[in-house]
Order: structure tokens, then sequence, then C-alpha cells
């Protein structure tokens, strides 16, 4: 228990040292992706955590190893930073503790106005020629007074600089109002069997966004458009929607209504660049009333086993199982030769040190 109190007690100081010097780390473009890389391996911790602790106690020893061994690296790499708040003073060892307040006007009053995050060129030219050249004049400014000759967000970062938060945490998501899956193709579409196979997969890619939200959905918008910057290109955009009786989450369901609107929008000799779905009108599952005269589907308890299935296995072994409508070469997807590595999620994508 010891251990895991000190374990926790390392992750919450180096949290707060790198969230206090953060601003002033990202202004400098020359830094940005070492602070990213730092934020990376916290994350690593932050997601593994459940899986070595639980209630106190130590589940994992190898999970639990593996995550001081990330600590440790954090706040090794954090020393190794560039230029920041507490660099200019050796003395500070790259580390200022900013939980006392006396320090914190210290390091504000020698920290040029220009230093605060959000403070750009132009707004620093405007408060200096109000008298306001470091940040604890900022900081001392009166919020009101701010407000009227700048703005509401200068008037945050004054608050922010005297230790009141204007920006509350979110510790639980709100439900989505809407889901869209769309993507541009790699390659112009101009055969509609590809077409259907591109809003199959959106379909699919949606209908499992939308079961991770443990939502149903009734309402459905097909859309599709040629590029509106291409001079070669004849233009059209057109979309379609359908409301179905009973809200679904069932991939099934809804590719059979999208492959009908994408009959209804389909026309031939164009050359469509993008295509998407949209699922709306969400409902908490079985709460929906129907209305008189509609026709509610009666969803079986082997469907839901069947999705949730689906979504197991893809999301374990990565596209595991899939609809024949989705097809298997995908010629039309986008390009992906320069897409950036999943080093927070994909284990296989992590860099190497050697």
């Amino acid at each position: 228990m010891n251990n895991q109190k000190s374990f926790l007690k390392r992750i919450a100081s180096i949290g707060a040292v790198l969230f206090l010097i953060t601003g002033s780390v990202f202004a400098q473009t020359t830094t940005s992706g070492d602070a990213k890389q730092l934020w990376q391996l916290l994350d690593y911790v932050a997601v593994d955590y459940s899986g070595a602790v639980a209630d106190g106690v130590i589940i994992s020893e190898a999970e639990y190893a593996e995550m001081l061994d990330f600590t440790e690296n954090a706040g090794t790499f954090l020393q190794s930073l560039p230029e920041h708040a507490s660099k200019p003073w050796p003395k500070t060892g790259g580390v200022v503790d900013l939980t006392d307040k006396v320090r914190q006007r210290k390091l504000l009053a020698l920290l040029p106005v220009d230093e605060v995050w959000g403070i750009g060129g132009k707004l620093t030219k405007r408060l200096q020629q109000l008298g306001i050249n470091t940040a604890l004049q900022l900081a001392d400014a009166d919020p009101e007074y701010i407000r009227q000759q700048f703005s509401v967000v200068v008037e945050r970062t004054v608050r922010e600089l005297n230790g009141e938060s204007c920006i509350a945490l979110e510790e639980m998501a709100p439900t989505k109002k809407q889901i869209v899956s769309s993507r541009a193709f790699g390659e112009r579409i101009t055969d509609k069997q590809q077409m259907r196979e591109a809003i199959s997969e959106y379909i699919s890619r949606a209908c499992k966004k939308l079961r991770q939200e443990q939502q149903t959905a009734k309402h459905l918008t097909v859309f599709l458009r040629t590029s509106p910057f291409s001079d070669k290109d004849a233009p059209y955009s057109a979309s379609r929607s359908v409301e179905l009786d009973t809200p679904t989450s069932d991939t099934r369901t809804f590719l059979t209504h999208a492959m009908k609107l994408l009959d209804g929008l389909w026309l031939n000799g164009y050359r469509y660049a993008k295509a998407g779905v949209m699922l709306a009108d969400f409902y908490d599952p079985g709460v929906c009333q129907p209305g008189l005269f509609d026709e509610p589907m009666v969803q079986k308890e082997t469907d839901q086993k069947l999705m949730q299935l689906m979504d197991t296995l893809n999301s374990k072994h990565s596209k595991t199982l899939w609809f024949a409508s989705q097809g298997t070469k995908q010629e039309w997807g986008m390009k992906r030769e320069l897409l950036s590595p999943a080093y927070t999620t994909n284990w296989r994508e992590l860099p190497i040190a050697r």
C-alpha cells in the first residue's frame, strides 16, 4: 500500500508540474514534440492503471512494475525538456513547486507577459501600453477591466493566473446527439458498387460507435458529393434521410435502409469525391414510445449478442468480422501513407529506442 501511495504521489507531482509549465513549453515550437511524448508516457500509465491496481490492491505485478518504469522515465524526460519557466534558474533543478503562493508570485514577477499561454504578440503590445509587462502585473489586473479592454478569454487568463478555475473538468463526457462517419475517397468513385462498399463501411463504423455510447437511433442520413474544388468534375451534392419506426443499433438494419437511400441518390456520370452517413435521434435502449400506427420492430436478444460479438472480436483483432457489402479491397479508401503512428493505442507502433 505504501508503494502504491508513493506511485500515485509521483504521478500527481509529475502531472501537476507538467500542467503548470505546459504553457511555456508549448509556446516554443521546438519543444512541443518532446512535451507530447511526455504526455503519452503519462497516458500509458492512466490507461493501464486499472489493469494493475484494483481497490487499493496490486493485481498485476508486471503491469505495476511497468507503470513504475514509465513514471521514472517521465520524470527523467521532464528534466531533459528544453527551456521552460523553471530552467533559467539552476537552483530549481529544472522543477518548481508552485503550490506555494509566495513562490507563485515570485515566478510570475520574473516572467514577461508574453510568456503567458494565450498572450500573443499583438496582445502583448496592447498590454504593455497599459503598463502590464509581467505575468504578475497581469494577474493583479482587474478582471472586469481586462474584459472591457480585451475579451472574456483574456479575463479568464487573469482569473486562472490567480488560481481560479474557469473551465470545468468533465468527469463524464455527455451523450452524443449525432454520429457522423465520413471520409474523402483516395480515388474518385464512378462505380456504384464501390459506393455501396463505402457506405456500408461508414454504416458499420457509425453503428459501432452508437453501441459504444449504449444508445439506439431512429434517424439515418446518407450523403455524397463531388469535389467542390475541382474544375474538371461537374458539381453534384445530395442527401436523403429515413426515420425508423423503432430505434435500433443493429448494423444490418441501417445497412438495408442505407442501400435504399443510395439508390435514390446515385447518378451516373459523376466522379464522387466524398460520402458519409449520419445517425441521429438517439434513445436509451428500450425506452422509445412507438406511434399509434407504427410497426415496432421486434429486436431479438440474439441480434444484440451478435453485434456485441462482432464489436468484441474486431476490437481485439482489428476487423476480423465484416459484412460482405463492405468489400475486401476497398480501393476507394483514404490514402494513409503519411498516417501518424498510434503511439497511445497500439503497442506495435510504439517507438523503439536504439
